[in-house]
C-alpha cells in the first residue's frame, strides 16, 4: 500500500501502542504459513503462493485472482499478507468508497511505475459486487495487459456479481466457511501471542465453546468477541474469562447445547416434531436454539427436507420445493442470512397440510419386497427394443395408455404375486384430497378389486 504522512503516523503510533489497533488487525497473519484454514489454496505452487514471490514461473506471469468467501474467512488477509510479503507497489481500494476515477488513478500511476521503475502493481480491491458493470469494464484493461495484478474479495456469488469478461481474465479461488478447530487455534494463538493478549487472562473451556458458538465460523467476529470479554475481565481485576462475563459483553446467553451429543439430537428431534404437530412457534423455538447454538445450517436444511416428504407430502406438494430451495439458498449464503430462509421455510412447513402417506406406502412396499414378495415382471411389460424379444413374448400385447379415450388401460402392471397389493392410502388433507379422488378413480378402471 502507498504510504501517506497519515498512514505513516498511524503505522508508527501502532507500532508504540499495539492495542491502539483492534485485536483482529493485530493477528493478523504476517505470512501464508500463519493463515488458518484454507490450506487447499496455499499449497505449493498456488496462485497465492506465487504472488508472494514463492517459485519462479518461468515464463508464466501471475495471475489476477477473485476471492470469494463468507465473510471473515481471510479475503482480507490473503490481501494484507501479499501487501507485506511482496516487493510490488500494493494499492488498495475498497468498491464501497472507490468509483472510476480512482480505479483508471491506480492504473495510471501501475503504467508509470512498471515503466519508469520495472515496478509491479498488485491492486486490492475489497467488496468489489458493490463496483457496477461499468465500474468493473474499467478494471478490465489493466487485468487484460497485467499493469495492474488484481486481487478482487467478494462475499457475493461472483457468477451473479462479477463481469463475465473480468471472471474470465482471474482465477476464481473459493474460501471455505473455518472450522471450529480454526477458530479455537486462532483464539489460543491470540492469548499468548505478543502481539496478542500476552497471556493477561486464561480462556476455560466452556468460555471458549461459547466464543466458537458466536463466531459461526467468522474469525473476525472471534477475535473482536474475545477483546471485549478480555478487556471486561481486567476491569473487574479477574485473570480468566468467565462465561458469565463473556454473556455480559457480548449480551448473548450460552445457549445449552452440545453439537456432538444429545442435545443436537434432542433440539432437532422437537423441531422436527412440532412441525409434525403444526406448532409454528414451538418450531421456531427449537430452530432459534439451532442457530443460536452454532448448528450448521445445511444439517437443519436436511432435516427440513425429510420432513416434508415424510409428514407433509402431497398433502401440500409446494412443501417439498420450498425446503429444498431453502437448502440451496443456505448452501450459497450462509449465517446470519440463512437464518431468515430457514425461519421460512419452518413455517412454511409447520403450517402445511400433514400426510404420512408417502411414508407408509414406500415402507409398505420394501416391506414386501425385503419379505421376498416379488415375482416376475408381466411378458407385456417387459423390454420389447432388442432383437429376438418379440419371439420370447416381450412387450406383446401392451396397451399404450395414451392411445386411449381416457388415458388409462385395464392391464396387468404389477407381478402376480401383488396384483391386487395397495399400498398408498392417501389422506383427505389439503392437496392430498384431489389424489385420493384420483386413485380411487384409477384403480377402478385398471380392473383392481378395492382393498
Amino acid at each position: 500500500m502507498e504510504p501517506d504522512l497519515f498512514t505513516a503516523a498511524a503505522e508508527e503510533r501502532q507500532e508504540k501502542d499495539p492495542s491502539a489497533s483492534p485485536l483482529a488487525v493485530r493477528m493478523r497473519p504476517r505470512t501464508l504459513d500463519e493463515v488458518v484454514g484454507q490450506q487447499h489454496l496455499l499449497k505449493p505452487g498456488s496462485p497465492l503462493r506465487r504472488l508472494v514471490g514463492e517459485g519462479s514461473g518461468g515464463p508464466a506471469g501471475v495471475s489476477s485472482v477473485i476471492l470469494w468467501g463468507p465473510p471473515g474467512t481471510g479475503k482480507t488477509t490473503l490481501a494484507y499478507v501479499v501487501s507485506k510479503a511482496t516487493n510490488k507497489r500494493f494499492v488498495e481500494l475498497s468498491a464501497i468508497t472507490a468509483g472510476v476515477k480512482e480505479v483508471r488513478a491506480v492504473i495510471d500511476g501501475a503504467r508509470r511505475a512498471a515503466g519508469g521503475f520495472g515496478t509491479e502493481t498488485v491492486l486490492f480491491l475489497d467488496e468489489i459486487h458493490r463496483f457496477s458493470k461499468a465500474q468493473q469494464d474499467s478494471l478490465l484493461p489493466a487485468v487484460e495487459n497485467r499493469w495492474v495484478t488484481l486481487i478482487a474479495a467478494t462475499t457475493e456469488n461472483p457468477y451473479f456479481s462479477v463481469i463475465s469478461p473480468l471472471l474470465s481474465r482471474s482465477l476464481l479461488l473459493t474460501l471455505e466457511p473455518l472450522t471450529d478447530d480454526d477458530i479455537r487455534g486462532l483464539l489460543r494463538r491470540a492469548l499468548a501471542d505478543e502481539r496478542g493478549l500476552k497471556d493477561a487472562v486464561a480462556l476455560p473451556e466452556d468460555t471458549e465453546e461459547h466464543l466458537l458458538r458466536i463466531a459461526g465460523g467468522d474469525a473476525r467476529r472471534a477475535l473482536t468477541a474475545l477483546e471485549a470479554a478480555a478487556g471486561a475481565a481486567l476491569d473487574q481485576g479477574e485473570d480468566e474469562i468467565s462465561l458469565a462475563t463473556l454473556e455480559q459483553t457480548v449480551d448473548r446467553a450460552a445457549v445449552k447445547y452440545d453439537r456432538d451429543g444429545d442435545q443436537h439430537y434432542d433440539v432437532a428431534s422437537a423441531l422436527i416434531k412440532s412441525i409434525r404437530g403444526s406448532d409454528v412457534d414451538a418450531a421456531l423455538h427449537y430452530l432459534a436454539r439451532m442457530i443460536e447454538a452454532g448448528e450448521d445450517p445445511r444439517f437443519i436444511a436436511r432435516r427440513l427436507m425429510i420432513s416434508a416428504s415424510e409428514d407433509i407430502g402431497l398433502a401440500d406438494p409446494n412443501a417439498l420445493p420450498i425446503a429444498v430451495a431453502a437448502a440451496q439458498a443456505v448452501a450459497m449464503i450462509g449465517f446470519p442470512e440463512a437464518a431468515l430462509t430457514l425461519s421460512h421455510a419452518t413455517i412454511a412447513l409447520a403450517l402445511a397440510p400433514k400426510s404420512n402417506s408417502a411414508t407408509t406406502a414406500i415402507g409398505a412396499a420394501l416391506e414386501d419386497v425385503r419379505k421376498g414378495l416379488a415375482g416376475a415382471v408381466p411378458p407385456h411389460l417387459r423390454d420389447g427394443h432388442y432383437k429376438g424379444a418379440a419371439k420370447l413374448g416381450h412387450a406383446q400385447g401392451y396397451v399404450y395408455p395414451h392411445d386411449l379415450p381416457e388415458g388409462i388401460a385395464r392391464q396387468q402392471y404389477a407381478p402376480d404375486a401383488l396384483k391386487d397389493r395397495e399400498y398408498y392410502t392417501p389422506g383427505r388433507h389439503g392437496a392430498e384430497a384431489r389424489y385420493a379422488d384420483a386413485v380411487e378413480w384409477t384403480r377402478k378402471h385398471l380392473g383392481r378389486r378395492p382393498g
